[in-house]
């Protein structure tokens, strides 16, 4: 009975701090270095949306979208769909002609989020590594230039 007990003591703790392993949610700085993307829950989907742009100079003006809108903010996943665990597949929009892409994502051995955006084949696509962004970020979502690498690398 003790080992029994011991056993479930061990599965349990174990679930427990698979369980609090980051996973996708969270921070992350674009491999170009020049945004930062929080990534989070739907309901059982995730979203993503810029939360930090890195400009040449504070005063700046905020990139705009293809439609005249800040970046700030400015969702570019709404729709992934957990396929199996670790693996996300949804749609991915360019904020810089409204282009739509098939995107997949999912956490690599390295803990960074690899995702692959595709047009009709994940053959016909490119795959970006993002770095956990470990930094605060502005409510206007500037970042000064160099702040994007400075922050990933503490």
């Amino acid at each position: 009975m003790l080992r029994f007990l011991a056993l479930v003591s061990a599965l349990l703790l174990s679930a427990i701090s698979a369980r609090a392993a980051p996973g996708l949610t969270g921070l992350w700085l674009t491999q170009d270095r020049n945004g930062v993307i929080e990534v989070s829950h739907c309901g059982d989907r995730l979203c993503a949306r810029i939360v930090g742009v890195v400009l040449d100079h504070r005063d700046d003006k905020m990139p705009v979208d293809y439609q005249g809108t800040s970046q700030c903010g400015l969702p570019l996943i709404s729709d992934a769909a957990e396929i199996r665990p670790n693996f996300w597949k949804g749609h991915l929009t360019d904020p810089r002609n409204g282009s739509v892409y098939g995107a997949e994502i999912h956490l690599d051995p390295d803990g960074n989020l690899a995702l692959r955006g595709y047009l009709g084949f994940t053959l016909l696509g490119r795959t970006q590594t993002w770095t956990r962004y470990p930094g605060t970020l502005p409510a206007d979502c500037r970042l000064e230039a160099g702040a994007g690498s400075n922050e990933a690398s503490r």
